[in-house]
């Protein structure tokens, strides 16, 4: 029920807040008729005159009042205090990123970004917001933080989509998520592209255990790979994905040209040729051109992995030769209009460098930039009170030895003046030198987001909503 009232709290929160206040007055005009019934009692208050110095009291007992008025708002709209709290005017002259209208038209999203910016937050919360909202959505994580699947009430996610329970479902929207395994998705090509035999062949073959399990660049391969699947499953009207760190997301974009560069490899060919030729053609080649390399191999290595290599050679050259065309086919995907690239950053030096980096690539390359998420801001509410009259005025409370819990929290409140400066400084550097790109930037929470409310909250404030 909570999750319900988490996604609704943006639309529901103005009449809700006055009606408690009109329901209170009632209590206080009904309760005069009984003070008023006894006019004895109001002349001994009026009477005595120490009656004044109560009544200067009262401006404390007013505050607990207020206070337990703001925490009954807290507990019963959580979200909506916080989330009205995050939410700033956008910066002058930067241009807004319309998240909703991204997840109500795009076909692909793919979120990319550092390590530790919350870039496969960002990408849940994406994903669970487009599916309240009324969409199919599957949510693809290449990360092997594995964090995904906590924040989604998962115990576990792997190679197979997994339906995620709790999500509104008013609109008519559901949410999937899965994990890539890259084995699996490997073995899973394989079997799809070569006979029974030889297929087992190939699984047991101990040079495809290694490039299937461990080999650079093959998690990016197998990803171009399960987001061609399952683009072309028609299944889901939007597929959020989430890629491993930026210079591993650089890889994702990369992968079909390695790959070329892999088959057309010069080592390749030469270990493709002899096992074209056949078995006696084979020992002539290796003894005109690499018979020396080959004795030492042997020597060294054995002549059992010289026969792995070869078959697993041959492999590639029957079986593997589509996997560049469908990772071309995938790249070209990337490209087309229905896709998206979300940048994600956090307000540091290093990230939003990394982002920039990310930004110019995308534009060479020619692919979709939706916008810029500026990820753990922090600003101050108390505009007026500068850092430095802050610390000019906890100076002189300790000076004359006065009120030394006052003192610490104006510390506590120049610290985090100079912080929200400094954030404001590192993304004005970024949009000047990328006026373009569309931005919203999203306040730190206080806690680590765990459940399916907290990528609620975090789906609001991406969305701005009031």
């Amino acid at each position: 029920m909570t999750d319900n009232a988490g996604s609704s709290a943006a639309e529901q929160p103005q009449p809700r807040r006055p009606s408690r206040p009109r329901t209170a007055k009632p209590g206080p005009a009904t309760a005069k008729p009984g003070p008023a019934a006894k006019p004895s009692a109001a002349k001994p208050s009026a009477a005595k005159p120490s009656a004044a110095k109560p009544t200067a009291a009262k401006p404390t007992a007013a505050k607990p009042t207020a206070a337990r008025t703001a925490t009954e708002a807290t507990e019963t709209e959580p979200a909506l205090t916080e989330r009205a709290r995050r939410i700033r005017p956008q910066p002058v002259g930067v241009p807004l990123f319309e998240v909703d209208e991204m997840l109500d038209t795009e076909r692909i999203v793919v979120c990319c970004g550092s390590g530790g910016v919350g870039k496969t937050t960002t990408a849940a919360a994406l994903a669970l917001r487009a599916a309240e909202r009324g969409r199919s959505v599957v949510v693809l994580t290449i990360d092997p933080a594995r964090r995904l699947a906590q924040s989604l009430g998962l115990t576990t996610l792997d190679n197979t989509p997994r339906e995620v329970a709790g999500i509104d479902e008013s609109a008519g929207g559901r949410l999937d998520a899965m994990m890539l395994d890259m084995k699996r998705t490997f073995d899973e090509i394989v079997l799809a592209h070569s006979s029974p035999e030889r297929a087992q062949a190939l699984l047991d073959n101990p040079f495809y255990q290694t490039l299937s399990s461990s080999f650079a660049g093959t998690q990016e391969y197998m990803a171009m790979e399960k987001l061609g699947q399952l683009d072309a499953s028609d299944e889901w009207d939007l597929i959020v994905v989430d890629t491993p760190p930026t210079r591993s997301a650089l890889d994702f974009l990369d992968a079909p040209t390695r790959l070329g560069t892999f088959l057309d490899g010069r080592l390749l060919r030469v270990l493709l040729a002899p096992a074209k030729a056949g078995g006696r053609a084979y020992a002539k080649v290796l003894g005109a051109g690499i018979g020396m390399f080959t004795r030492v191999l042997t020597k060294v290595l054995g002549a059992q992995l010289l026969t792995d290599l070869s078959v697993f050679v041959t492999a590639l050259e029957t079986m593997f030769g589509g996997f560049r065309a469908r990772a071309d086919q995938t790249y070209r995907l990337l490209g087309e209009q229905g896709t998206s690239f979300v940048v994600v950053a956090a307000p540091e030096a290093a990230a939003l460098r990394e982002a920039s980096y990310f930004v110019d690539r995308l534009d060479a390359d020619g692919m979709p930039l939706a916008g810029l998420v500026v990820n753990r801001t922090h600003h101050s509410d108390a505009g007026t009170l500068t850092a430095e009259r802050s610390l000019a005025a906890a100076e002189n409370l300790d000076e004359h030895g006065e009120h030394p819990l006052a003192a610490a929290v104006l510390r506590i409140h120049a610290e985090r003046a100079r912080l929200a400066d400094r954030e404001a400084r590192l993304r004005e550097r970024f949009t000047s030198a990328h006026p373009d790109t569309p931005l919203v930037e999203v306040e730190a929470l206080a806690e680590d987001v765990h459940d399916l409310d907290g990528l609620r909250e975090i789906g609001c404030a991406l969305a701005r909503v009031e």
